[in-house]
Formats: C-alpha cells, structure tokens, sequence
C-alpha cells in the first residue's frame, strides 16, 4: 500500500522534507496542529501543554500499557501564523536524539484539499540518518492517516 505522506531526505544533508495532502479544508487541517484535544488524538499522546504563538512552548507525553511514561517531548514555538506556519523546535528526552528544528508550511489547494510541508532539520547527517533508520516514515504515515480520519469527524 502507497503511503500517503511523502519523505524527501536527500543524501549528504542534515534535513528530511515531508509532504502530505489531506482532504480537509486548510482552516480545519492547521487546527490539528495548534488545538490540544485535536493533537492528542491523532498522535495518541497526552498534551501537557501547547501555546501555539510566538515565543509560546508545548510539551507531550506518551505512555506505555500500565500507564509508564514511554516518551516525553516538548519545544519552543518560534512562530505560529494562523492557517499559514509553525516554526518549532522539538527534543525526546531520554533519547539520543538531540533538538531538531522544523518549519511547517500549510497550503490550501482548494476548497477542500490542504497540504503541508514540513522542513526537519538535524544537528548531523548521522543523526537525521538514524532517525531514517528507525520506522519513522511509516509511524508519521499512520499519525497523519489518524489526522485525517480524526479531523473528517470535525467537518
């Protein structure tokens, strides 16, 4: 089965580029993104907090069966423009991973198709290429399936 949402990582570069359109308004899609209750369903995590504005911040936590913190993530928001843009920063803790920028872009098609972009940059090209190595392009591919079968709810 195609996946839906599309990973561009050009090798010898410290970025990936992913792009996915959905079939949802721009206005609803963008909401996903900024809407606490929206985020924690279709990425099955809990919002601790989520301040989508300049200099506002967030952070998640997922938890393992039996309620154990699986992983914690959490960031600044550089910038939030409505329907438009999110520039963040994002960071698991416990993890190797160090901080990663990402630049989201949101794009109206038509009517009632919307895609984003959204720009990971990485501290390396080992470590943007261990993330590659992990089921990373099938995980954002399920989470963005659930977004837009969860935000088709809202319409």
């Amino acid at each position: 089965m195609e996946r839906k949402t599309k990973i561009n990582a050009e090798a010898g570069k410290q970025e990936i580029i992913i792009t996915r359109e959905f079939d949802l308004p721009l206005e609803l899609l963008f909401k996903a993104y900024v809407v606490p209750e929206i985020v924690e369903q279709w990425m099955s995590t809990k919002v601790l907090k989520l301040e989508s504005k300049k200099h506002g911040s967030y952070q998640f936590e997922t938890s393992a069966p039996g309620g154990k913190v699986a992983v914690s993530m959490h960031g600044s928001i550089h910038e939030c423009v409505e329907n438009e843009r999110i520039t963040r920063t994002f960071e698991m803790e416990n993890t190797p991973f160090a901080p990663q920028m990402e630049y989201l872009e949101f794009e109206s098609l038509t009517d009632t198709i919307s895609k984003m972009t959204m720009q990971i940059v990485y501290k390396s090209v080992a470590l943007r290429d261990q993330m590659l190595a992990l089921p990373f392009a099938q995980g954002i591919n399920m989470a963005h399936n659930r977004l837009q079968e969860i935000v088709n709810n809202l319409k």
